[in-house]
């Protein structure tokens, strides 16, 4: 199976994209499968160690690619985060295979703009996740975990994904479904 992960900060883009990438691979027949990893993770409380339950998040990824695999699926797309190598190599032995890493970027301020939209006013995450994205965006830009990097800034969710996809049949060519343009890093 060959695993295609979406990396960025929180309102970047990454579960847009990974739906419209889906689409373009259904439509190329390609068999595929599409996990948000925030649901894997989402418990509370966390452990003290673990504030963002990465152990869980991976452990329930280990327990659904046998499924996945076993259904069919030959492309698997992650939405998540990865923050450094040592993340990646965590999210290869959880998957039993080595990932091709895109990172979504965007300015800060259409970032914050999207989770103003996504969250309202009135919602008490929305401050925690204004804070958290500028956090996490200067961690990523430093990182060393991506094979390549894709502007949101204006860009059309779909225009996206075609360009992740030609990205990842580049840097994967079992994952080849046509002959799209690939993007430059």
């Amino acid at each position: 199976m060959r695993c295609l992960f979406l990396n960025g900060t929180v309102g970047a883009g990454k579960t847009s994209v990974a739906q419209a990438a889906a689409a373009l691979l259904a439509a190329d027949g390609v068999p595929h499968a599409v996990i948000d990893l925030d649901w894997l993770r989402f418990a509370w409380p966390a452990p003290a160690g673990d504030p963002f339950n990465r152990d869980l998040e991976l452990a329930n990824l280990t327990a659904m690619v046998p499924n996945f695999r076993a259904a069919g699926a030959t492309v698997l797309i992650l939405a998540g985060v990865i923050e450094g190598s040592a993340h990646r190599r965590q999210y290869e032995l959880a998957l039993g295979s080595p990932l091709v890493v895109i990172r979504l970027d965007a300015q800060l301020t259409t970032v914050r703009n999207r989770l103003r939209h996504r969250h309202g006013s009135l919602d008490p995450a929305l401050g925690w996740h204004l804070h958290r994205t500028g956090e996490l965006q200067a961690i990523l830009q430093t990182a060393d975990a991506d094979d390549a990097v894709i502007s949101t800034d204006g860009c059309d969710v779909n225009q996206v994904a075609a360009a992740v996809v030609g990205l990842a049949n580049e840097y994967s060519p079992e994952m080849n479904t046509s002959e799209r343009s690939p993007a430059t890093k």
